[in-house]
């Protein structure tokens, strides 16, 4: 695996790009000199541990003949200000799927995502505890 991050302005901009040739922008915070065009590096890090959770979630789900017809997640990180670096000490995530699927399916696919397969939550969980919970959507929400 390999990426590229290259600058693109005169301050804290640069796009990421893989082999692909798929992009991404990141920028600084407005302290170093960033101006709201890109995401943070700490944001991409509760992105890349959504991502990861999420695909794993509808993988189990699919092998476990669940019809889930969407799906969501709203992550919290809390960082520990008071260090340098300020890592992540506790993440929260929030699922919310909608399709017909059985309660006790969903709580073993989400455990089973955040707890065993997503490897950059267990990269993280070295730092941060991990928490989850989840939300099932009625089809006419």
């Amino acid at each position: 695996m390999k990426i590229t991050l290259q600058r693109v302005n005169d301050a804290v901009r640069f796009e990421g790009s893989n082999s692909a040739g798929n992009k991404v922008i990141v920028e600084g915070s407005p302290e170093i000199g960033g101006e709201g065009q890109g995401m943070r590096p700490m944001e991409l890090l509760l992105t890349s541990l959504a991502s990861c959770s999420s695909m794993d979630t509808v993988s189990i789900l699919k092998k476990m003949r669940q019809p889930l017809e969407d799906l969501r997640i709203e992550v919290e990180g809390h960082r520990d200000t008071q260090q340098v670096p300020a890592v992540f000490t506790k993440i929260h995530l929030h699922f919310i799927l909608k399709g017909d699927l059985r309660p006790e399916k969903v709580e073993e696919a989400i455990r089973l995502s955040v707890k065993k397969y997503c490897s950059v939550g267990r990269m993280l969980e070295k730092t941060a505890e991990i928490t989850y919970d989840w939300e099932l959507m009625m089809n006419d929400e």
